[in-house]
């Protein structure tokens, strides 16, 4: 399963995992895969303190981190506080209502506002916190792939990344993106079906794949949206691309950051209730279904707000649920492919189905293309 991906990045499977959870990064890197962590949403500082923890536990194995970069960055000048008070009174009346019937108990004004305010700077996707996030980034020999998750990659980081002789990659929804991306200089592209979770396009996986390869014109490309299977590596590998990025397959594991109760959740969930919507963020995304997620989409619900006022008004209700142990108003970026995960496992055992069903899936392929 070597491919040029891997081997440029000197890794042994070409296998790539995001995950905002470190203890997933090392255990897929150790498994000779290459973890990504999300860290839009951390502070320079946590984000420091994470990349010294992977490398820790990764004895000298190279990662990755995803980052957000300026062209959807909120206003360097504008407060957490400003952001909040930005959110009108009618949809605040809202969320309590609804929780208020589903008899989850309150936080006094003064704890919702607090805790709201403190999610607002921790998910400030800023100008200035972009540049920090990367000099902090770029600061470890140890990162080898910086990833741009949303827009077109800037020059700058390009620039930055490759003068420490570090690989830039970027999600794309379609060929356009593509075309966009190859333009920026990056090194790498990850083309996302819409059947993943969080921010996603609109074109299926097995369409997209091939568009991606073919407007990539030589840069590599992994194979992201519904991948959970060995016999999905094989036919991203057949499509032309050069490695698989997978992200919801981890939700599911030990090592992941959702509780035991979420990951149930999870468990309980078909493919059909991973739902395209505005929910979350005010922009479209894949997301578990619940109560929560139906009742803003119900007919006499306010009309979503625009991000990044949505995802601060959502820290209410997720705080209220969390406190009132009931998932029922909470609600995670999740794929498709939640369909296919049934029960606690860790990451060592995904990897090693995967790759036994890629093997099983390989040995099924030459039997039934052989002619002679």
């Amino acid at each position: 399963m070597r491919t040029d991906v891997t081997q440029s990045l000197d890794i042994e499977l070409p296998l790539f995992a995001f995950s905002h959870c470190r203890d997933v990064i090392a255990a897929v890197t150790q498994a000779g895969g290459m973890g990504v962590l999300g860290a839009a949403w951390m502070t320079p500082e946590e984000l420091d303190m994470s990349i010294e923890w992977i490398e820790n536990e990764v004895g000298g194995k190279p990662f990755g981190v995803d980052l957000v970069f300026p062209g959807t960055a909120m206003d360097d000048e504008k407060t957490p506080d400003e952001y909040l008070a930005a959110i009108p009174d009618r949809y605040m009346a809202f969320v309590k209502d609804m929780l208020d019937q589903g008899g989850l108990s309150d936080l006094t004004p003064e704890d919702r506002d607090a805790y709201m305010i403190e999610n607002a700077k921790k998910m400030a996707m800023t100008n200035r916190k972009s540049h920090e996030q990367l000099d902090v980034t770029l600061a470890r020999d140890s990162v080898s792939l910086i990833v741009g998750a949303l827009g077109v990659t800037p020059d700058w980081v390009v620039e930055k990344a490759h003068s420490r002789n570090v690989q830039v990659g970027a999600l794309v929804g379609n060929a356009k993106h593509a075309l966009k991306q190859r333009e920026a200089g990056v090194d790498l592209l990850v083309a996302q079906g819409t059947e993943a979770g969080g921010s996603v396009g609109t074109v299926a996986s097995m369409v997209l794949w091939p568009q991606v390869v073919e407007a990539a014109a030589g840069v590599p490309v992994l194979a992201a949206g519904g991948v959970s299977r060995g016999s999905h590596i094989l036919a991203a590998l057949s499509l032309g691309c050069q490695g698989v990025w997978t992200g919801s397959l981890w939700l599911g594991t030990a090592e992941s950051e959702l509780s035991q109760e979420m990951r149930e959740r999870l468990f309980a969930a078909e493919s059909e209730d991973a739902l395209l919507a505005r929910v979350m963020t005010g922009k479209p995304g894949r997301m578990l279904r619940t109560k929560y997620v139906d009742s803003w989409q119900a007919p006499d619900a306010p009309e979503l707000l625009t991000w990044p006022m949505q995802s601060i008004l959502n820290g209410y209700s997720y705080r209220r649920a969390e406190r009132g142990r009931n998932l029922d108003y909470w609600t995670y970026a999740v794929g498709q492919v939640v369909g296919d995960m049934k029960g606690h496992t860790t990451v060592k055992r995904e990897i090693e189905r995967m790759l036994n069903e890629y093997g099983d899936a390989l040995e099924h392929l030459q039997k039934v293309t052989d002619f002679d």
